[in-house]
């Protein structure tokens, strides 16, 4: 009883911490949300539409007018311009008007209707890759759909069925399915490991910044007083409002992106729930363990801010860590993130039962006892250390 006492004691001593220092207010609560929002407006449409496109016609027949009618009904694809030479569409790339062009030489009809194998050809940038995989996907779509018009209406004026021209035209019909994201909605794959990163960013610093400036203010040895010389109290104390409110912004966080955005989430909401645990606790648990390893709040800051700048390219989000080389794939399982992603991956947004994602789950438990290993060393420096700026 006594231990619960001292917890609460210490908890009302850094509620009143918080309250006094706007930097906490800023870092664990408006800053979080204005990252939750402005992620998740960024992508509000799922992926980039209408995008510019260029288009070099020289051939003008009814025929290079429907593809690039077609070109410009796709949701992606917008044709903004037609260019009188290749030159002025590469110009055009060049000075970032369009991200692509189609190009459509003279005699192409006429050399399409006599068989003849006519080319036309397709220039994009893959400077961003998004825009440049999207649109080339669009203009071998269209090159695809101009060829197979052209042998529809022969196959038709030969008196084929049109049983037997969609058998010509497709031999092979393709049932696909898409598991997981079905929508191919970048918006709910990219806000849900950046929104989190970012939380556990922040997570990281306030942790470290809260024990540092213990020190930093000549308050440690009265905070190591109020908890009996024992670090874990202290430590237990000082952490728990600081938890409460993260957890709170990983619950709005959570019920905004699920419950108003309707990403999708077929784990439930124990995984949600539990997701919400596993993006503070393990974060607090690094950030005591980064003050631990250098008591120093310019230090311990800055390894916070390293590591979590780094979680971003190592969580595999971005680029799947199974393609990196073999130390990177090893390094990635020192990222909370990296943890994190793979759990909300194959546990909410694919539905697979927890056991599927254990050991990441054994991973972020692990981070949340790092403290164990540097609480004599905390409670050392909390004691003798004199702050030096």
């Amino acid at each position: 009883m006594n231990t619960l006492r001292q917890i609460y004691e210490i908890a009302l001593r850094e509620c009143g911490i918080l309250r006094q220092n706007p930097i906490y207010l800023f870092c664990m609560v408006v800053f979080p949300v204005l990252t939750m929002l402005f992620f998740t407006s960024m992508m509000s449409d799922g992926q980039p539409v209408e995008m510019p496109v260029g288009v070099v016609d020289l051939d003008n027949t009814t025929t290079s007018r429907g593809l690039v009618r077609r070109l410009d009904a796709f949701q992606t694809s917008h044709v903004v311009a037609c260019y009188p030479s290749v030159s002025a569409a590469r110009q055009a790339i060049q000075q970032n008007q369009i991200y692509a062009f189609l190009y459509i030489p003279k005699g192409t009809t006429d050399n399409l209707l006599a068989s003849r194998q006519p080319k036309i050809s397709f220039y994009y940038s893959m400077t961003t890759m998004v825009s440049g995989a999207l649109l080339f996907r669009d203009l071998k779509t269209i090159s695809v759909l101009g060829s197979a018009a052209v042998g529809q209406a022969t196959l038709r004026a030969r008196g084929a069925t049109d049983r037997q021209v969609k058998t010509f035209l497709q031999p092979i019909a393709i049932d696909l399915h898409q598991i997981g994201n079905t929508t191919t909605d970048y918006n709910a794959y990219l806000s849900t490991v950046f929104v989190p990163g970012v939380i556990m960013l922040f997570v990281f610093l306030i942790t470290a910044y809260a024990i540092g400036t213990e020190l930093k203010f000549g308050r440690s040895k009265e905070w190591m007083e109020m908890a009996g010389g024992r670090v874990w109290v202290a430590l237990a104390g000082k952490l728990l409002p600081q938890t409460l409110v993260f957890l709170t912004i990983a619950l709005v966080y959570s019920w905004y992106v699920y419950g108003v955005l309707c990403f999708p989430h077929p784990g439930g909401l124990s995984k949600i729930l539990l997701l919400c645990f596993l993006m503070v606790l393990p974060a607090q648990g690094f950030g005591v363990f980064a003050f631990g390893l250098l008591p120093s709040l310019r230090m311990s800051m800055s390894i916070c801010s390293l590591w979590a700048v780094l979680s971003f390219s190592m969580a595999g989000s971005a680029f799947p860590v199974m393609g990196m080389d073999a130390p990177l794939r090893s390094l990635a399982w020192l990222f909370p993130l990296r943890h994190y992603y793979m759990t909300y991956q194959l546990t909410l947004l694919n539905g697979f039962p927890l056991l599927d994602a254990w050991w990441h789950v054994a991973c972020l438990i692990g981070f949340m006892l790092l403290p164990m290993l540097v609480a004599p060393k905390i409670k050392n420096a909390m004691l003798t250390y004199v702050y030096i700026p």
